[in-house]
């Protein structure tokens, strides 16, 4: 039987499992995305009721050889507080890509660094401006760690390098090609370096993040069109689950 302790951990997602008990998707560190069973959890007497949020760093500990093991201790990991408005409905959307882009049990620590940082932003009260260039910044990221983000510095299909001041189009298909000012969205070539460089960076949530905060708004807009597009490419559905609560909402104010 294989046991885990002090494992860092995220609550992604949970669902019930019987009268008493939930099915806890978990992000760890060294190990991915897990399924858990946490026994007796619905109780009001349970130690796993008050810990087991999202959005909150936790330390987990596991045991079993099933599919599903079983949850054996959760510990807050302290230092942040839970996310709220915006912010909160920004981390389920994060949430909702790490569930449907990673497979069990695929282990990505440098996306779990960033989901981290992540957290962090989101948790810290920062502008709606920051959260969204976050967002953007982990979006490239996981992205990345999922193998769908074509290399930024050269066209995809030729391997030409980019001209500075020429527009390049993200597509699902084609990855990174040349595009016509009349394309809709596209970033210019020395855009598309600036962020490859921040995704190479020992930190690239946060240096993902400045690259984004630093184009204009144009080019924002446009960034997060052709990577919207993208994820809902490789997770195969038209719209995210959270990504229409925040339109509804949005539509009721």
């Amino acid at each position: 039987m294989k046991r885990v302790a002090h494992e860092p951990a995220y609550v992604l997602h949970h669902y019930d499992w019987s009268e008493s008990s939930v099915i806890v998707e978990a992000f760890t560190r060294a190990h991915g995305r897990v399924a858990l069973v946490a026994k007796g959890a619905k109780r009001p007497s349970s130690n796993f009721r008050p810990v087991l949020l999202p959005l909150q760093p936790l330390l987990l500990a596991w045991g079993g050889d099933a599919e599903i093991r079983t949850l054996k201790s959760a510990e807050w990991g302290g230092g942040l507080v839970m996310p709220t408005g915006e912010a909160l409905l920004s981390g389920y959307y994060a949430n909702e890509l790490l569930m449907r882009l990673l497979a069990r049990e695929d282990a990505h620590p440098r996306l779990f660094d960033a989901y981290a940082a992540l957290v962090h932003v989101l948790a810290s009260g920062q502008s709606e401006a920051v959260v969204a260039s976050g967002l953007r910044a982990f979006e490239l990221l996981l992205l990345r760690e999922a193998g769908h983000l074509p290399a930024l510095r050269a066209q995809t299909l030729t391997f030409a390098p980019l001209a500075a001041g020429e527009p390049y189009r993200l597509v699902a298909e084609g990855g990174l090609r040349a595009a016509h000012a009349d394309d809709g969205a596209w970033l210019a070539g020395a855009q598309w370096r600036a962020l490859a460089d921040a995704l190479a960076d020992e930190a690239p949530l946060g240096a993902t993040l400045q690259a984004v905060s630093q184009l204009p708004g144009e080019a924002r807009a446009a960034l997060r069109q052709q990577l919207r597009e993208l994820l809902h490419y490789h997770c195969g559905i038209g719209t995210l689950r959270t990504r229409q609560l925040m339109m509804d909402l949005q539509s009721l104010q």
